[in-house]
């Protein structure tokens, strides 16, 4: 689709599963996984989907999924499968190179965000994409460089520390914005420090990028919220905050995680929000 200047591509780039109790926090399992049906391991299909806005001048990727620096018994756990679709091969079917990418805004730095940042080649971890900028808040990035306990096995620094060491990794100002009033960035905090979501729009479509606070569709009701978010009451408050405007203005929210669906509109319902339409493409 176009947006402004910029044709706007959905990238698929590769399969996993997580445990779906830990996607969804409080909710039983018999209402989630109706719509994300479970594993014998109790985990649940997801993707990485990635946006890419191509204009006249650059060439914006935003987020690199899950990456391929990854030993077997990571592959086993999360059952990362890139025999469908991985990043490199939905860019060549767009006719892109890696070396084209101007600009990656990064959501946050966890590893099925990032994880395709950085690349190995000759022994060495290097960026994967050489001419580009990569973008991220940097609270995320402090965060990430000192992670708790709690998280500190989602931020794996390989996919983010070689690109600050190389100087390709640079930090949003203040001003929230990027380039130009086409692409505006939302802060938001529950699901980790420092998380950034994209809004894309013209006068006539806006498309939010919808990183993990919206993970799914499944997720559009207010207390669907995951058990890895760190502060679950600020996504609460979050999701209150963002919601309402997405139904008044009838935003398309796009799924970086849903293996189904890559967007949704959303209708306010008499138990909150609910999907209104779903999309398998922009």
């Amino acid at each position: 689709m176009k947006i402004g200047k910029y044709s706007v591509h959905s990238l698929l780039s590769g399969g996993f599963k997580l445990d779906g109790g830990a996607m969804f926090g409080i909710i039983p399992k018999p209402l989630w996984n109706k719509s994300n049906p479970a594993d014998q391991l109790n985990r649940i299909s997801l993707v990485t989907r990635n946006l890419l806005l191509v204009s006249d001048s650059r060439k914006i990727l935003i987020d690199t999924g899950m990456g391929n620096k990854w030993n077997d018994k990571a592959k086993e756990i999360y059952e990362i499968d890139f025999s469908q679709h991985s990043l490199e091969h939905s860019l060549k079917e767009l006719g892109i190179e890696p070396s084209e990418i101007t600009d990656v805004l990064l959501t946050h730095l966890h590893f099925d965000h990032t994880g395709g940042s950085t690349k190995e080649e000759n022994g060495k971890l290097i960026p994967a994409f050489p001419n580009a900028k990569y973008f991220v808040a940097k609270e995320n990035y402090e965060w990430g460089m000192k992670a708790t306990d709690r998280d500190k096995g989602s931020y794996l620094k390989e996919n983010f520390q070689v690109l600050f060491e190389n100087g390709v990794l640079h930090f949003f100002d203040m001003k929230e914005n990027f380039f130009d009033d086409e692409i505006e960035l939302l802060s938001v905090n529950g699901h980790t420090i420092g998380q950034r979501l994209f809004k894309i729009f013209d006068s006539s479509n806006t498309l939010l990028y919808c990183g993990d606070l919206f993970p799914t569709s499944s997720h559009i009701p207010l207390p669907y919220i995951m058990g890895y978010d760190l502060q679950p009451l600020i996504t609460l408050s979050e999701k209150k905050e963002i919601l309402p405007i997405a139904v008044e203005e009838n935003w398309k929210l796009v799924f970086e995680h849903d293996p189904f669906y890559a967007a949704a509109t959303v209708a306010k319902s008499e138990k909150g929000f609910s999907v209104r339409e779903r999309f398998e493409t922009l």
